[in-house]
């Protein structure tokens, strides 16, 4: 008999990378089953990137500092909301909280046990634990009964109208017309491991803003502002005729998306932003340090490019990113070099 669904939750609180993966699960759910209220629970900072998805009925918040009350107040509305199954793409002790008492629950497969085995002892066990597809497939193995599978059609971000004028708005005010391309740049990370050397980043922009008359503009977040300021001084020291601007704090979420839609090529750490410029169906140079595509973190459903030190015996140490190399020489960033890059990004350009 076939499995019907009328009402469902996806909870993934966090983080901007994962909660843009999990686009792939949303739209192919709603696919599936046309008629299915799908709702999606979510920390209260990453709420936008759902809530303007069309195949979501509800955006449920959790607030950002919530309380042990505040999760078990929502544990209770979830069991009296007639969910007939919960999707749990998070798979954290706060999400299995969330999930306790219902009666119908599938959740993500992490490869917890191949992923430690790689970063503790360097085997590679994930060909016996299901394989290593992207995370945007693996949220979708729990519904594979359903019928729930990749469609191809990639990571989707949508963005209201109100987003992509304030975008323009901003773009214009740095000398940037409306229908003019650029480099995008996005130099930061939540880990330094994930981080390339920020004078390399100006030398690739520098090398590329040149040859092909393309601004560049730096994308992040407030915190990582400074960082941009540092790599747009760089490049426009050694390349005065390029346009810089740096937009790092100056745009939401959102926003930055909507910006990226001008990037003729965005170059990256393994970061959201990377995830983010990847549903936008920009062209992706990604950089990888201390994680490894094992993990199933590399670009997904857009033209690629991945730049990595990938016969390094000491990667991958982590499978998040740390804050300094365990063993002090940070190869795994400092052996990849500026020509490498634009090597890659030419690739894509041409």
């Amino acid at each position: 008999m076939e499995r019907i669904l009328t009402k469902t939750l996806i909870v993934r609180l966090s983080s901007v990378g994962d909660i843009v993966l999990s686009s792939l699960l949303i739209r192919a759910l709603h696919f599936r089953f046309p008629q299915c209220q799908i709702e999606y629970l979510v920390k209260e900072e990453y709420a936008d990137l759902v809530r303007y998805n069309p195949h979501v009925s509800q955006t449920i918040v959790f607030p950002s500092h919530g309380s042990l009350a505040d999760l078990c107040r929502l544990r209770q509305n979830i069991k009296e909301s007639g969910y007939n199954l919960l999707i749990d793409i998070h798979d954290s002790l706060r999400s299995r909280v969330l999930c306790l008492g219902a009666s119908h629950v599938v959740r993500v497969r992490k490869r917890k046990l191949a992923r430690l085995a790689l970063v503790l002892c360097k085997k590679d066990l994930y060909s016996r634990c299901g394989g290593s597809p992207s995370v945007a497939e693996r949220y979708c193995e729990p519904l594979k009964s359903f019928g729930v599978v990749d469609d191809g059609a990639g990571l989707e971000v949508f963005v209201p109208d109100k987003a992509h004028a304030r975008a323009t708005q901003i773009l214009t005010a740095h000398g940037i017309v409306p229908g003019q391309t650029v480099l995008g740049i996005c130099p930061s990370a939540r880990h330094t491991t994930k981080m390339w050397l920020s004078e390399r980043f100006a030398g690739a922009a520098v090398s590329l803003g040149t040859s092909h008359g393309l601004p560049v503009v730096l994308f992040g977040s407030p915190g990582e502002r400074a960082r941009c300021e540092a790599i747009a001084s760089a490049i426009r020291a050694d390349a005065p005729g390029v346009v810089v601007a740096v937009l790092a704090g100056a745009l939401s979420l959102l926003e930055t998306a909507a910006a990226m839609d001008a990037c003729a090529l965005v170059i990256t750490n393994d970061s959201g932003l990377m995830h983010i410029a990847a549903a936008r169906k920009r062209k992706v140079v990604a950089i990888f340090g201390s994680t490894v595509r094992q993990f199933g973190f590399f670009p997904f459903g857009t033209e690629a490019r991945v730049v990595e030190q990938a016969d390094l015996e000491c990667r991958p140490c982590t499978h998040i990113g740390r804050d300094r190399c365990p063993r002090g020489h940070f190869r795994c960033m400092t052996d990849i070099t500026v020509p490498q890059v634009v090597l890659a990004a030419n690739e894509l350009l041409s």
